[in-house]
């Protein structure tokens, strides 16, 4: 049985998966995103609260 990385490696070389990396890698560089993302990653981090 293939391993899960061995799976998601195969899955990438399909088209399908292309585009889904391409569309991936362009939300990552929206800056809304990162913003979002830092703020997801201070609560669990125990960082400050928006109240």
């Amino acid at each position: 049985m293939a391993s899960l990385i061995d799976r998601i490696r195969s899955y990438l070389r399909t088209p399908q998966g292309q585009r889904n990396l391409e569309k991936a890698k362009a939300m990552a560089r929206d800056p809304r995103n990162q913003q979002k993302l830092r703020g997801l990653l201070d609560r669990f981090r125990g960082g400050h609260t928006r109240r």
